[in-house]
């Protein structure tokens, strides 16, 4: 979820839209969350490239656990 705003959901809805031209096995999918404080970015991947996916919250996870160096 994202802090929603002016042109935020314009912005993500671009970004979404420029990532799967790079990477076509992504589907995003944004919505605004309801009562519009939100706006939400979700992503998803066939089987075969979870890995891909899953890449950024292991290498996240792995910095946080040493220290983030």
């Amino acid at each position: 979820m994202l802090a929603s705003g002016e042109g935020v959901e314009e912005r993500v809805r671009d970004l979404a839209d420029r990532e799967s031209g790079c990477c076509s096995f992504f589907t995003f999918s944004v919505t605004q969350a309801l009562g519009g404080d939100e706006v939400q970015l979700e992503a998803e991947v066939d089987p075969v490239h979870e890995n891909v996916l899953n890449a950024p919250q292991e290498r996240a996870g792995s910095a946080a656990e040493s220290g983030g160096q």
